[in-house]
């Protein structure tokens, strides 16, 4: 039995959710789906964690800060 990361079972479980409340119906847009919800909260958490020093951030996230800029203006999280 592999140990898999926290984070990985709990989208594994909400996915598998999801897909069950479908009934049958096919899903649509699932891989995008579920990178907005997860991409929002992490780079909420890490402005918050980097004080809102969007240079700082990036270097957390590993992203340059022009696509980290691009993704907080996407999600509406630039005040």
């Amino acid at each position: 039995m592999t140990n898999k990361h926290p984070i990985t079972e709990c989208i594994e479980t909400q996915l598998q959710s999801y897909l069950n409340d479908l009934k049958g119906t096919p899903p649509s847009d699932i891989y995008q789906m579920v990178l907005t919800v997860v991409e929002k909260p992490v780079l909420e958490l890490v402005m918050q964690h980097a004080k809102q020093n969007q240079s700082l951030a990036a270097q957390y996230l590993g992203i340059n800060r022009n696509t980290l800029h691009k993704k907080l203006v996407e999600h509406q999280i630039l005040k």
